[in-house]
């Protein structure tokens, strides 16, 4: 252990100046953070890492959940605390120690040629052009108190470009019935936009597997490894209090995860495209409520049977209501308070809330290094047992997927494949008559949004995607192709055009694209290419009287994505 002499005591005084010092090597892996993520999910497949976590409550806590020294250093070869230049372990006191560590230095960057494209960024906006995040930050744990300081700075050239296309005037105002109980601008202003957020911060206490305290980092709840139904990483992080679980719980019957967070949501002051826009002197755009602040609140829990090693079970639920409406305690914990009952029937306290909940499962084998899992979701949590056995595709939403590593001869490497299926789309006609879309709400008219981002699927209400990949893995090391297919709002296109049953006007994405990850030594590089080719642009088509298969208003988008992360030895 190093003595606090003066050298040491200078370099504790600058960094609390900085902010960067406050009481893990316990630090969080960021939900989405690039290269790491991926990795560790193949290495618990193949089996150098521990089976026990379910992967189903994110951030992940690597050196409790999985044994790893360092949080950062997977394999062990990059950090060497008695030779560091960087880290430190400071003895207070026979008793205590203060370690710092100063976390992987990271630059991520996105570009689009042509219009916005993009899920899963985090504080990422949706932007045409140029767009940048840098992040670095330190890690503080003394006795069981810990701060983990990892503030992200946004610069975004956010560039003008095409959106809904005002020519669609017959359209125009069913988009509005969704625009207007959703706060998710196509554009975030007429400028650049540059913001510094906390990032994935936290100060925390922690004893054994638990862990309480406040938090700024995003969460990932559920299996999927592309989507999740009720939290994910596609809006920034929001301020919330958590008490979790860093590690499985042991018990008789099986290990247990668990998560209870309890935030506040932000909203924004961006409107949607052409809120001027009038038909027969009606706006379209009916504002919303000035401050659209909400609280939410939300459990999700995990089981893993003692007698079937690799099953994992779990069920998450959340509540938003405007801050400003929270009258009673039932309110701050509505996860235990559905008020039940039947949806037909005016409940004006269940009604003030948007609720969701969702079964979800995962098995793994690392024998096989295979993966299979599922989740399944309801927008709400209020319904009667009986009412859900009868129509359970009534508000669902599910995501299925799988991924299998198939050994290749030379020890370390693989083949993968991998794919998802997700659909949040219904398809029962009275629930998209009546706009019981998945995110959005006709009472909390800004939907389930942070800071005009969805907090689930990144796609937006009502999208369905599937997705492939095949990969050669070597290690960390990664090379593949991926191809997604995204229909944008399917909800809409049969609220719009069910009378004329024209299936031209549905809004899709086709995207091919090409992956690597590769390391070198405590650099991680990883990089994504991708073409859009995008069918009937915002669902808009100029019909022809004497042509049928007339193409749509079709558009093609490049997109570039480089993520250079450093290692401090």
């Amino acid at each position: 252990m190093m003595r606090m002499d003066t050298i040491q005591a200078k370099l504790l005084a600058v960094m609390l100046f900085l902010g960067l010092t406050f009481p893990v090597l316990g630090q969080t892996i960021p939900v989405g953070m690039p290269f790491l993520d991926d990795y560790l999910r193949r290495a618990q497949l193949i089996g150098t890492i521990d089976s026990t976590s379910s992967w189903m409550i994110r951030p992940l806590y690597p050196t409790e959940a999985f044994g790893v020294r360092h949080g950062f250093d997977l394999d062990s070869s990059v950090v060497d605390m008695d030779q560091s230049r960087f880290h430190r372990t400071v003895s207070i006191d026979s008793n205590q120690n203060l370690k710092l560590l100063l976390l992987p230095a990271t630059y991520r960057m996105q570009f689009n040629s042509n219009y916005a494209f993009g899920v899963n960024d985090g504080v990422m906006i949706p932007n045409r052009g140029m767009q940048q995040v840098f992040s670095i930050g330190a890690y503080v744990e003394l006795g069981r108190f810990s701060l983990q300081f990892q503030p992200e700075l946004l610069l975004a050239q956010n560039k003008d470009y095409i959106g809904f296309p005002i020519e669609h005037q017959a359209t125009v105002l069913f988009y509005y019935e969704y625009m207007n109980r959703i706060d998710m601008p196509e554009r975030f202003g007429e400028s650049s936009f540059n913001k510094l957020f906390l990032g994935q911060s936290s100060l925390r206490y922690n004893f054994q597997e638990y862990s309480i305290g406040i938090s700024t980092e995003n969460l990932w709840w559920g299996p999927g490894r592309r989507n999740s139904l009720l939290l994910g990483n596609n809006a920034p992080g929001f301020l919330h209090f958590t008490a979790n679980t860093r590690k499985p719980i042991q018990t008789k019957i099986g290990s247990f995860e668990g998560q209870f967070v309890s935030g506040f949501l932000q909203s924004t002051d961006f409107l949607p495209p052409h809120p001027d826009y009038s038909i027969q002197q009606n706006p379209v755009y009916i504002p919303k409520r000035e401050n659209g602040n909400r609280y939410l609140s939300g459990l999700v829990l995990t089981y893993q049977p003692k007698w079937v090693p690799g099953l994992f079970l779990g069920y998450g639920s959340t509540s938003q209501v405007y801050r400003d409406e929270i009258s009673d305690f039932a309110d701050l914990l509505p996860v235990f308070n559905g008020r039940k009952g039947p949806e037909n029937v005016h409940d004006p306290i269940r009604d003030k809330r948007q609720q969701f909940s969702s079964g979800f499962f995962r098995w793994l084998s690392q024998e096989g290094h295979f993966e299979f899992y599922g989740e399944y979701g309801t927008r709400g949590n209020s319904r009667v047992l009986e009412d859900f056995m009868i129509t359970p595709e009534k508000g669902r939403a599910f995501t299925f997927g799988f991924s299998h590593l198939m050994p290749l001869k030379k020890p370390g490497r693989y083949f993968q494949i991998s794919s998802e299926m997700t659909q949040s789309g219904q398809t029962i006609r009275e629930e998209i008559r009546q706009l019981r879309t998945w995110y959005i709400h006709d009472h909390i008219r800004h939907g389930y949004t942070h800071q005009g981002q969805v907090l689930g699927i990144g796609n937006g209400p009502a999208s369905n995607q599937i997705f492939v990949e095949f990969a050669w893995v070597d290690r960390m090391n990664r090379i593949g192709f991926q191809f997604e297919r995204i229909v944008y709002n399917n909800d809409f296109y049969y609220y719009r055009y069910e009378a004329s049953k024209d299936f031209r006007n549905k809004y899709v994405d086709l995207v091919p694209s090409l992956v690597a990850d590769w390391r070198f030594d405590n650099i991680l590089l990883s990089g994504r290419f991708q073409y859009v080719n995008t069918l009937n642009y915002k669902w808009f088509l100029e019909n022809q009287p004497d042509q049928y298969f007339v193409p749509g208003y079709d558009r093609k988008n490049y997109v570039a994505q480089l993520s250079v992360s450093y290692l401090f030895k």
